[in-house]
């Protein structure tokens, strides 16, 4: 999979930033507004990422905050908790990373998403009220890398535009060869416009607008004409979706030989119909020999 696939989707995220932004903005005000001491956020900010997971390990999660909680200078900056958690003298957010998904009751899909969020809670984009740690970098060194909280959503999408049986260790694998730094930060929108647009369970969930799962969600605004226009701007991601997936699903074959009097640059085509977006179709050009 090569940037041009990429890429139309990433420009509509580009795009459409301003709707996310407004609902992580309300969730992590939810988190911190509450807390007034760098600790307390951090702390505050791990539970509610940490809870996140679908089957929680509780044993292992409380063998975790155990420590936590009692080396309260763990959680006073940056350097310090990555140095709890790595072992490391490090202001970088990959080892902040690599360290959070060792730790008991964390995996990669948590740690990452709770990176990202003290990315977020610290780049200047969003509130300043939101951030805990003075040392905290405000960008993507050349050196540091994010890592896309990549779960069954966005596999499911990657999975539509090619990558086969996509993992979180694929998935970002594919996104760190064509960006880097801020950009991947970029790709975490995906999430929220995968999640509304799909319905079923699984890696084989149908791609469709699906307004129950935005109400679902508890800090998405709930006046109808915004959810108006997000359902108009869903739909486009689905449109999106499916152009790329149009391109995807034709094989061309070049022909080698004289095939019925084509020349050897001449090709045709082949319908590769792996796709399971409704309404998906392929063009396959026939020959008579």
């Amino acid at each position: 999979m090569n940037k041009n696939t990429l890429e139309p989707l990433y420009k509509f995220l580009i795009e459409n930033r301003e709707f996310n932004k407004k609902v992580q903005s309300k969730y992590y005000k939810s988190i911190m507004s509450h807390q007034e001491q760098s600790s307390d956020k951090a702390i505050s900010l791990l539970y509610k990422i940490s809870n996140t997971q679908s089957q929680p390990r509780i044993d292992n999660l409380a063998r975790f905050y155990t420590s936590i909680c009692n080396d309260k200078y763990s959680t006073k900056s940056f350097s310090a908790f990555v140095k709890k958690v790595s072992n490391k003298n490090s202001n970088l957010y990959i080892d902040l990373f690599l360290g959070m998904k060792g730790q008991d009751g964390w995996g990669e899909k948590t740690a990452a998403l709770f990176v990202k969020s003290v990315y977020h809670a610290h780049n200047g984009n969003y509130d300043e009220n939101f951030s805990f740690w003075s040392d905290a970098p405000k960008t993507i060194k050349e050196k540091d890398k994010l890592k896309l909280p990549v779960d069954t959503v966005i596999n499911r999408i990657f999975k539509e535009i090619g990558l086969p049986k996509p993992t979180f260790s694929k998935t970002n694998k594919i996104l760190s060869e064509n960006y880097n730094g801020d950009e991947i930060e970029v790709w975490d929108d995906l999430w929220f416009w995968g999640f509304i647009t799909q319905k079923g369970s699984g890696v084989d969930r149908n791609i469709e607008w699906n307004e129950n799962k935005y109400w679902s969600l508890e800090d998405t605004d709930k006046n109808k004409s915004e959810i108006l226009k997000i359902e108009s701007k869903a739909n486009k991601f689905i449109k999106l979706l499916k152009t790329v997936i149009s391109l995807i699903d034709v094989s061309v074959v070049r022909v080698i030989t004289l095939v019925a009097g084509l020349g050897n640059n001449d090709i045709f085509v082949v319908p590769n119909s792996t796709s399971s977006t409704p309404n998906n179709s392929s063009v396959a050009v026939a020959f008579d020999l």
